[in-house]
């Protein structure tokens, strides 16, 4: 068994108060969630306005579709035109 992490550290340029930045990684996190089947949060700068970190995991019996899954889930959020990826951060366990 596999357990397949990654953080993506963001910025959030047009945030201007921390309910503008909440209404962004919802949307994100539910988005992941729905279309990838993983588990999601924020982890880091939760009382930063324009700043988050989220980390998504996966857990398969294949190294190889659980690291498919994590790039996928990288390139979802670099291309959410919403936020600029700063940073990340992959772990397999």
């Amino acid at each position: 068994m596999y357990v397949t992490a990654c953080e993506i550290e963001l910025m959030i340029y047009e945030s201007n108060s921390l309910k503008d930045k909440r209404q962004v990684i919802k949307s994100i996190i539910n988005r992941l969630r729905e279309r990838y089947n993983v588990s999601v949060s924020e982890t880091d700068y939760l009382d930063k306005w324009n700043r988050s970190k989220i980390a998504a995991v996966t857990v398969s019996n294949s190294l190889v579709f659980s690291e498919q899954v994590i790039d996928k889930i990288v390139g979802f959020v670099n291309n959410d035109a919403r936020i600029e990826m700063i940073g990340v951060e992959r772990f397999v366990y």
